[in-house]
């Protein structure tokens, strides 16, 4: 039996299907994550240069687009090396680090979206308060909730991976996910912490979940009754909706399917499903809130007038 003394490095068992055709995938996914690059940086780029933009909306905007590079930084590198690898593998240490980055950018993404959503809902629902109500100090507040909560509730249930033993490195998986490691451990009674606080952690989430949903129907109640604030629930929520609705069935999604899905798909589509959260929002949110909010998109129309000239 091998335990957490001598356990060194795991052994990605995911890339076992994607050897024939490794020199295609690499050049699609260095294409594919310099795109994210580009568009996120772009967006934030944007953001910061333009003191126009310097409101709560475009600034949680800002922190969405770092969040998105945050998240993708913690896999693709090192998803790009292993494919050029002929045993991909990852040494103990860094599988915690990236199992850690990877849950704590997706709850991050949900805490962002939540503020978000707040932020609407006091734009929308109660106007004449919305300045004195979203101050940059509690700005400040609420972006340091959504970065530091995830990553401390996430180090604690790291923490308490890291002090299992386990009985075997092969991981079914592309990059290191923190539920695969526990299930290594060598006694299921040893992982009763990790369970515990992993159902805690859905639970809060949750929570933000059904914030999001609450304001939302808060907010579609309001904007009927008004065409001006229809209008304003358009232009500026309907991006934030379509990137809430695809995170959240992104992620559910990979969640059932980790916990209660079968193993009897094909390797290559159980890879899609799990990696579908660092495929679909990275890249599709700057490009909907690039072109949907008229600031921004009159922002970088100007850019390319003035490139032209």
């Amino acid at each position: 039996m091998e335990n957490v003394s001598i356990v060194r490095n795991f052994i990605l068992v995911g890339f076992n299907e994607s050897f024939n055709y490794r020199i295609t995938l690499f050049s699609l996914t260095l294409l594919y994550y310099c795109m994210i690059l580009f568009f996120n940086i772009s967006l934030i780029a944007i953001i910061i240069s333009d003191e126009d933009l310097h409101e709560p909306m475009y600034i949680l905007l800002c922190s969405f687009c770092f969040n998105g590079l945050y998240g993708t930084t913690g896999f693709y590198p090192k998803f790009l090396l292993d494919l050029l690898s002929p045993a991909p593998e990852i040494s103990y240490a860094g599988c915690l680090l990236q199992a850690l980055v990877m849950y704590s950018f997706a709850c991050c993404e949900l805490s962002i979206l939540a503020v978000m959503a707040y932020d609407r809902y006091l734009a929308i629902c109660r106007p004449l308060h919305y300045h004195s109500l979203m101050s940059k100090r509690r700005l400040s507040q609420l972006v340091c909730f959504s970065w530091l909560t995830p990553f401390c509730i996430f180090s604690i249930n790291v923490g308490l991976t890291s002090r299992l033993k386990l009985c075997g490195n092969n991981l079914q998986k592309l990059f290191c996910v923190n539920w695969v490691i526990v299930k290594l451990a060598c006694s299921e009674a040893d992982t009763f912490s990790n369970q515990a606080v992993s159902y805690i952690i859905i639970l809060i989430y949750c929570f933000h979940g059904f914030f999001i949903i609450w304001t939302y129907m808060h907010l579609i109640r309001t904007c009927v009754r008004s065409k001006d604030d229809s209008r304003k629930f358009m232009q500026t929520c309907l991006p934030h909706l379509i990137s809430m609705i695809t995170f959240l069935v992104v992620i559910v999604f990979d969640l059932m399917y980790m916990r209660f899905g079968s193993t009897d798909l094909p390797q290559g589509l159980q890879n899609f499903i799990a990696i579908e959260f660092l495929l679909i929002p990275p890249l599709m949110n700057p490009l909907i809130y690039g072109f949907k909010l008229t600031k921004i998109r009159n922002r970088i129309l100007l850019l390319i007038h003035g490139g032209r000239k």
